[in-house]
C-alpha cells in the first residue's frame, strides 16, 4: 500500500480494524502496511481507541510484548441495545404478525441487514467474554442471526439440518421432543461440520419451551462439544417455568401475552436487560 496522509491512514486503519473483529494485529503489520513508524501507528491507534469507546463502537485491546498488538472487540452500549430492542418489540406487536399457535411472523425483520447487524453486535457483546469456537443454529430462520453474530465474533457458522443432505456426507442424527407441541422430530449435523471438543454458541430466532435448543445441545454431546452459551432473539413468556427445558440462556425480547382472538400481543425486552 502506498504511503498515506495521516487523515487517510486513520480512516483506512479504522476500516481495517472494523473488518477484522477479534483478530490480533501486530504493530509491525500496521507499520509495514502504511509504511509508517510504530510510534506513529501507536498514536493513531490511541485516537481510534478513544473514538471507539466514546461512541460505543467497541473496545481496542492492546497486548504488550513481542507477540502483541491490538484487537478490536465489537460492543454495543446497554442504552443503545435497549433502544433497538424496544423498537423491535413495537414492530413485533403489530396484530398482523400473530400466527396460529401464538407464533410471530418475523421473517421480514430477519431479512433487514441493518437490524441483523445490530442484533449481531448485541449478541456479540453479551457473549464477548466467553471462549467460543463456532456459532450453531438450526435451519432456517435462525441462519441470518447466526451469521450476523458470527461476523462480529469472527467465527464460523454450523447449521443443523432438519434432515440429512446427501451433499454433506455422513452425519450424526438424533431425535428430540419439541417442547411446544411434544412431537418427536429429527435433526442432523454433518460429521465434518464440527470438530470434536469445540465450544459452541447456539443462536435461535424463537424459543417456546426450548425443545429445539435442547435438541442441539444433545446433538453437541455426540461431538464431545461444549455449550458456551445460548442466545435467543425472542422467547415466549407464556411457557411456565416447570415446562421450560432451559434455564441458562440470553433472550433479547420476550412475548409475555398473546390473544389469538384479538391478535393483541405484549412484547418486552428479554432477560439480557434484566441486569442492565
Amino acid at each position: 500500500m502506498k504511503k498515506l496522509k495521516r487523515s487517510a491512514r486513520l480512516v483506512e486503519m479504522t476500516q481495517y480494524l472494523l473488518n477484522r473483529p477479534h483478530t490480533l494485529i501486530s504493530l509491525t503489520a500496521f507499520a509495514d502496511r502504511y509504511q509508517s513508524a510504530k510510534s506513529s501507528i501507536s498514536e493513531d491507534l490511541a485516537i481510534i481507541k478513544e473514538v471507539f469507546e466514546e461512541e460505543g463502537i467497541g473496545q481496542l485491546q492492546t497486548l504488550a510484548g513481542a507477540a502483541g498488538g491490538v484487537k478490536f472487540i465489537p460492543r454495543m452500549a446497554s442504552e443503545a441495545s435497549l433502544a433497538i430492542i424496544q423498537r423491535v418489540c413495537r414492530e413485533l406487536e403489530q396484530p398482523e404478525r400473530v400466527l396460529p399457535g401464538g407464533y410471530l411472523y418475523m421473517t421480514d425483520m430477519l431479512g433487514q441487514p441493518n437490524l441483523l447487524n445490530d442484533v449481531g453486535r448485541i449478541f456479540a457483546t453479551a457473549f464477548a467474554d466467553r471462549q467460543i469456537d463456532v456459532i450453531m443454529t438450526v435451519e432456517t430462520k435462525g441462519i441470518p442471526l447466526a451469521y450476523a453474530t458470527a461476523s462480529c465474533l469472527n467465527l464460523p457458522v454450523v447449521i443443523v439440518r432438519r434432515d440429512n443432505k446427501v451433499t454433506e456426507g455422513s452425519a450424526v442424527s438424533i431425535n428430540y421432543v419439541s417442547g411446544s407441541n411434544k412431537r418427536i422430530q429429527t435433526m442432523s449435523l454433518a460429521r465434518r461440520a464440527l470438530k470434536e471438543q469445540s465450544r459452541v454458541l447456539i443462536i435461535d430466532d424463537f424459543m417456546k419451551a426450548g425443545g429445539t435448543v435442547q435438541g442441539m445441545m444433545d446433538l453437541l454431546h455426540e461431538f464431545n462439544a461444549t455449550v458456551a452459551g445460548v442466545g435467543v432473539f425472542v422467547e415466549s413468556g407464556e411457557v411456565g417455568t416447570e415446562d421450560r427445558l432451559l434455564e441458562d440462556y440470553v433472550s433479547l425480547a420476550k412475548l409475555t401475552a398473546v390473544d389469538l382472538k384479538t391478535k393483541q400481543t405484549t412484547i418486552v425486552p428479554g432477560n439480557y436487560f434484566d441486569t442492565e
